[in-house]
């Protein structure tokens, strides 16, 4: 049953003017400043990173299906930052935490979880390209066609946004208890599910859907591509060359493990098992850390995103001398 001081049906009525708290680290309140400086610096970084890789991989005529796999990646990293760091620096600032209204934040959900879901797709397209790189080397260019990307990425998208609309709508539709504080920096569907004022478990049936088409369903995608790329390397009788096609593949999947680890803790379990200070650390790796570690990730261990970032940087060389 419903707690005392529940909303019930008005929330769609008082929706305009409703207003949730959300409390960030307002228990830290002597770690406040420190945790500013540190996440702004994160932040610039990550927003430098994610838009020297985009800006590269634009300005190159010639795209392989791989450079415009990263370019969007790159593209839904620069939101996932934009979305949510902003107001978690402004929750840092104000000692109270910071307020946010009922649409503010379901956009906010709504964003997040397209942002996340699209991304998810997206790496289940990368490890296709990778085992058509690998294992079917003669037909890649047939195969992978910058037409196909175009169309993967498009349907990574759409796909990701059906979902997150019908999750965000099956979540706001639920009443919430008073006080509306909300003990996490974002809008996010576990916190979101912990303030409703709904014993039931149907609640969690939407959370569980998404969490069935966004994430099991591209990892069982991923899981399929290295098990048929595993088999292929397996066949190849020089370790060199072994080695040399797997190198092909260990930024896909250091990104792959960082992504599906934190998502899976956080959003992969009962409502009953739901701690906001651990929540909070997860999620703090999984909106601030982990968007700084892909530039590194794949400029480190990418030889095409390190020739054009080189390229433009001799261009920006070339337009500084004339």
């Amino acid at each position: 049953m419903p707690c005392e001081g529940c909303m019930g049906r008005d929330n769609v009525s008082t929706g305009a003017t409703m207003e949730f708290l959300l409390l960030g680290f307002s228990e830290l309140l002597r770690l406040r400043v420190l945790l500013f400086l540190v996440f702004l610096v994160i932040h610039l970084i990550t927003l430098a990173g994610n838009m020297m890789i985009f800006l590269a991989v634009v300005m190159e005529p010639s795209r392989p299906p791989m450079l415009l796999f990263l370019c969007q990646l790159s593209a839904i990293e620069l939101c996932y930052t934009l979305v949510i760091v902003p107001k978690a620096l402004l929750s840092l600032v104000a000692a109270e935490g910071s307020t946010i209204s009922f649409l503010g934040c379901a956009a906010q959900m709504l964003l997040f979880v397209a942002l996340g879901g699209a991304e998810c797709f997206l790496l289940a397209a990368m490890s296709y390209d990778r085992y058509v790189a690998i294992c079917q080397p003669l037909r890649y260019a047939a195969l992978m066609s910058q037409g196909l990307c175009l169309r993967l990425a498009l349907a990574c998208a759409l796909g990701a946004s059906a979902v997150a609309l019908t999750l965000t709508v099956a979540v706001f539709r639920l009443p919430f208890c008073q006080p509306r504080h909300i003990d996490h920096f974002f809008c996010d569907v576990p916190a979101m599910l912990h303030v409703a004022c709904t014993q039931s478990y149907g609640a969690e049936l939407p959370l569980l859907a998404a969490c069935v088409l966004l994430l099991l369903l591209p990892f069982l995608l991923i899981l399929a591509s290295y098990v048929c790329i595993a088999t292929d390397l397996l066949r190849i009788a020089s370790p060199a060359g072994r080695g040399k096609a797997f190198c092909t593949c260990i930024s896909h999947l250091a990104i792959t493990l960082l992504h599906y680890g934190c998502a899976t803790f956080i959003y992969i379990r009962p409502k009953s098992s739901y701690s906001p200070a651990r929540d909070k650390v997860v999620s703090l790796v999984y909106t601030n850390i982990t968007p700084l570690m892909y530039p590194l990730i794949y400029s480190w261990r990418n030889k095409e995103i390190r020739g054009v970032l080189r390229k433009m940087l001799r261009r920006k060389k070339i337009a500084q001398v004339n």
